[in-house]
Parts: C-alpha cells; structure tokens; sequence
C-alpha cells in the first residue's frame, strides 16, 4: 500500500498530508467493515439464492468492495484539500452516497428484502452519479478513481434485479 500511496503523491504532485489521507480512507473501510460485521451471519444468503449467469463467487466480494473503498478514500481526500467552494456539497452527497452503500447489504442480506435492496442501489447509483459530476467539477482525478464505483454498483444492480425476479 505505501508503494500505491507514494504513486498518488507522484501522480498529482500535490502535497499530501498522511493523516488526513489515512482518515479519508479509513472512512469508507470502516464504514464497509461495520455493514460486513452487522450481516456477516447472513452471507450464506447469496450462495443459496437463484443467480445470473455472470454473479461472481461470494469470495469476490470483499476484495473487490475493500479497492473501492481505499478508492472513494483517496477521491474524498483531493476534495477534501480542495480550495473550491463546492467541496462541502460534494463531500456531503459522498457522505450520504456511503450511507445509502452502507444500508444495502443490511436489506439485501439480513432483511432479504430484494425489492428494497434494489430501490435501495437505484438510489445510491443516482447519487453516485451526482458525486462523479460534482467531483469532476473540483478534481477530475477524484471522479475518475470512483469510475470502478459507479461500474461495480452497475452491475450489482443487474445481480440484484436478477436475484428479485428469481428468489
């Protein structure tokens, strides 16, 4: 990870500060880490569910939700040294995108509530578009890192609408 930090701080040539670049990451981390404790005990879930085709092993899931975390970190960090008076809008609609990403896997796992589950990623897609558009306005970079985002909340919306039609 710090070989990846240190490419960050080669990339932008910004002057980081590493505490608040370590908060920012920690942010989504333990905000994913505290929804993936609450339905840990429901995880078996999905392998017992009807699937598409393409749904990846539950295995998966973790690791990838782990590099899109450390990503919306590190995108939340450039607006947060941001000198644009749109930073505070902008990491207010992150903080609510994160609870919204945070309130899915409790009714998709625990609730198995697909219907709402996928209101639920309607919702958070929507905001993360928002998110993308407001951060391209402040750093560009920051919207590109969340890119992976916005493609993984896709097709979780494909997997999840799949999965309400067949269970």
């Amino acid at each position: 990870m710090n070989k990846f930090l240190a490419s960050v701080y080669t990339i932008t040539g910004d002057k980081m500060k590493k505490k608040a670049l370590l908060i920012s990451i920690l942010i989504p981390l333990l905000t994913g880490g505290i929804s993936a404790f609450i339905t840990k005990d429901q995880m078996d879930v999905y392998k017992h569910l009807n699937q598409p085709t393409f749904s990846p092993p539950g295995y998966l899931f973790p690791i990838i939700w782990t590099i899109l975390f450390i990503l919306m970190g590190i995108s939340s960090y450039y607006i947060y040294c941001s000198e644009s008076s749109q930073k505070e809008k902008a990491l207010l609609i992150y903080a609510f995108q994160l609870f919204i990403n945070f309130c899915w896997p409790i009714f998709f796992f625990n609730m198995q509530n697909y219907f709402m589950a996928l209101m639920i990623l309607i919702v958070l897609l929507i905001l993360i578009i928002i998110m993308l558009w407001l951060f391209y306005k402040i750093k560009p970079l920051a919207c590109y890192l969340n890119i992976p985002y916005l493609l993984w909340v896709c097709f979780a919306l494909y997997l999840n609408f799949f999965i309400f039609i067949n269970n």
